[in-house]
């Protein structure tokens, strides 16, 4: 259990770390950063996914 543990403070040490340095490297804050990863980003993924998935049922369907 204790590896656990490690392992996601490592990865949220890791994510942090690179949303620091994204924001050196593109001259922004770390809260403007995560500002477009998580609230434009993330739902455009999501919802192109969703759209993916539907168009891919919809071409299933007709085979």
């Amino acid at each position: 259990m204790n590896y656990l543990i490690e392992l996601v403070n490592f990865v949220f040490a890791y994510c942090t770390d690179f949303i620091i340095n994204l924001a050196n490297v593109l001259n922004l804050s770390y809260y403007e950063i995560n500002f477009i990863i998580f609230c434009v980003l993330y739902p455009i993924f999501i919802i192109g996914s969703l759209g993916i998935y539907i168009f891919q049922k919809m071409r299933l369907k007709r085979l």
